[in-house]
């Protein structure tokens, strides 16, 4: 029970002392001016620990905004290096419109805002992508969601109530069979003597820039034909399969290895991969006459080809490395002719072959 004392202060004035003791926490005081909002407190603070409410709020009146950000990119961030610096900066962003208010003051209101400002506000790359908006909202989401479930500085994560942008389809650039030749056979002819090799990789694996040039001869098995990718974008294991040219290129590359060092594509120092193919890779698009097509567009390349031969949804995002189906949707209306056959065989054998060819008439 609440015990409620009656005190006078200095100027004569009554007031009401109450403090709640519950075991196991510690004793809450407050003063007030009337009995009944006395009362009052003691029965909503009662209630708040009982349910394991009161401390939380009494955090999210003390912190702010930006000593939530500040606590997550000292000890969350360095937990995550390979979306450090971008997140850092999305962070800071955060930080710098709401960092002065206090966590309690912070509602979906305030969230949406921003996010309006950042669909609409130009950088130096012009307006920020709806993808790139989202992201910002899902780095503050799981910031919010280490201070509610861990440091218990919160009861609820206001960004789950701030509707995400409908994001575009997605780029599906790719190579037409004339265009893949074209650029082999500029990247035949170019002064950087590993180009052929790693855009061959990149169109028979699908694999990401990064991932090819960073390769070490450890991560190629001859024997069972696969590539083992250590660390991918999605922080995942993934094997390659390894068929055809492909292979036989990797053969060739490894008897003519640089032997002291430990990847496919060294640079100019041994002891570390290529950087960066810019140079060679743009003059090689030039020469081939090929327009509006990056390098990430070889890995487009590669998807689109599975499905147009076939290959499921599942297969594709396995083979990507996409850890849901939602990014190999794009690709879905290049396997309508591979769906196509597969239900005429169905009707042909219940129904018998198609007799007529002729549409209906009208």
């Amino acid at each position: 029970m609440p015990a409620i004392e009656e005190r006078q202060n200095s100027k004569g004035e009554t007031t009401f002392r109450v403090k709640v003791r519950i075991k196991g926490y510690p004793v809450q005081t407050a003063t007030f001016k009337r009995k009944t909002d006395a009362k009052k407190w003691a029965q909503s603070t009662e209630s708040a620990i009982h349910e394991g409410r009161y401390f939380t709020n009494t955090q999210s009146k003390k912190k702010t905004f930006g000593d939530m950000i500040d606590r997550y990119l000292e000890e969350i961030m360095p937990l995550k290096p390979k979306s450090m610096k971008t997140q850092t900066q999305q962070l800071e962003y955060w930080k710098e419109k709401l960092g002065h208010i206090t966590l309690n003051d912070v509602g979906s209101s305030n969230i949406n805002a921003i996010k309006n400002e950042l669909s609409t506000g130009k950088t130096t790359r012009g307006i920020r992508s709806r993808a790139t908006v989202n992201r910002y909202l899902a780095a503050l989401s799981h910031v919010y969601s280490v201070a509610v479930k861990e440091w218990e500085w919160l009861s609820d994560n206001p960004t789950m109530r701030v509707s995400r942008l409908q994001e575009n389809r997605g780029r599906t650039r790719f190579l037409s069979e004339n265009e893949i030749k074209r650029l082999l056979a500029a990247c035949k002819k170019s002064e950087n003597k590993y180009l052929y090799f790693i855009v061959v990789l990149a169109l028979s694996t699908g694999a990401r820039k990064t991932e090819i040039l960073t390769l070490k001869w450890d991560n190629v098995d001859f024997e069972r034909g696969a590539i083992r990718l250590d660390e991918t974008k999605n922080g995942d294991q993934r094997s390659l399969p390894l068929e055809g040219h492909a292979y036989d290129l990797l053969c060739e590359l490894f008897k003519n290895r640089v032997i002291f060092s430990d990847y496919l594509f060294p640079s100019l120092n041994y002891d570390v991969p290529l950087r960066d193919i810019k140079k060679s890779w743009m003059k090689a698009i030039k020469q081939a006459k090929i327009e509006d097509f990056r390098f990430h567009d070889l890995r487009h390349t590669a998807a689109s080809y599975l499905a147009m031969d076939g290959a499921s949804a599942t297969d594709i995002a396995e083979i990507l490395g996409h850890k849901t189906l939602q990014m190999v949707r794009r690709y879905s209306h290049l396997s309508e002719a591979h769906t196509k056959k597969v239900v005429a065989s169905m009707n042909t054998k219940m129904f018998g072959a198609k007799t007529s060819e002729q549409l209906p008439a009208e």
